[in-house]
């Protein structure tokens, strides 16, 4: 595996962490709420400037992703 995707796995890895306790989820309920809704897959094409946010802007970011693509939660 390469420096990079260690890096992106290991940084997604705290953002789902992060949104998880935000909301009062499992770290495996906010992968799949986060999955379900696309953000998985945004997180990885976007990763270059999301890695330069604040996790509380990134999880913010990703509700709004995923509340445009059917997600329910709000902040």
């Amino acid at each position: 595996m390469s420096d990079l995707n260690f890096h992106k796995i290991s940084f997604l890895v705290a953002l789902i962490n992060e949104f998880g306790r935000r909301f009062g989820f499992s770290d495996k309920q906010a992968y799949e709420y986060i999955s379900r809704y696309g953000g998985i897959e945004m997180f990885l094409q976007n990763y270059n400037i999301l890695h330069t946010l604040s996790f509380a802007d990134m999880v913010e970011g990703m509700v709004a992703y995923c509340k445009r693509n059917g997600g329910n939660l709000a902040l």
